[in-house]
């Protein structure tokens, strides 16, 4: 299979698939006589792996870890486990620094006329650095 069919069979762009080749999450594509990349199955199964991992948010890093432990047939699950519960803390981070930045944008459009005078509470807040910080305008 090309690159071009591999990249509609998975989801995936073709840029993808030679980038995710070049830092070593695919290994090297055989290559057909006149030079094209071709991909098995193999290829197919360990690209859609890659594709849903990162949907779930997984950084390349540990993708690559996912697939060392996904190869490894001698694997504690735990070892899996760990990964994902670090990934979900990280996650649980991310969700609490956009809700908190939400409420404080969300404060500071409520406090904002939005008519024709130039007074402007959001650009304030932006220009005084209490719309960046988490928890709040401080």
């Amino acid at each position: 299979m090309n690159i071009g069919q591999a990249a509609r069979h998975t989801g995936l762009s073709a840029k993808m698939i030679r980038y995710y080749e070049a830092i070593g999450l695919l290994p090297r594509a055989g290559r057909s006589q006149s030079g094209y990349r071709q991909y098995s199955q193999a290829d197919l199964h360990r690209l859609s792996f890659i594709k849903r991992a990162r949907d779930l948010g997984f950084s390349l890093e540990e993708v690559g870890r996912l697939l060392t432990l996904w190869q490894d047939k001698q694997r504690a699950s735990a070892d899996v486990k760990a990964l994902a519960e670090e990934h979900i803390a990280g996650l649980e981070r991310k969700i609490t620094e956009m809700t908190a930045l939400r409420d404080t944008l969300q404060e500071l459009a409520a406090s904002c006329q939005g008519d024709s005078r130039p007074d402007c509470p959001i650009l304030r807040g932006i220009a005084e650095g209490t719309a960046c910080r988490p928890g709040g305008c401080h």
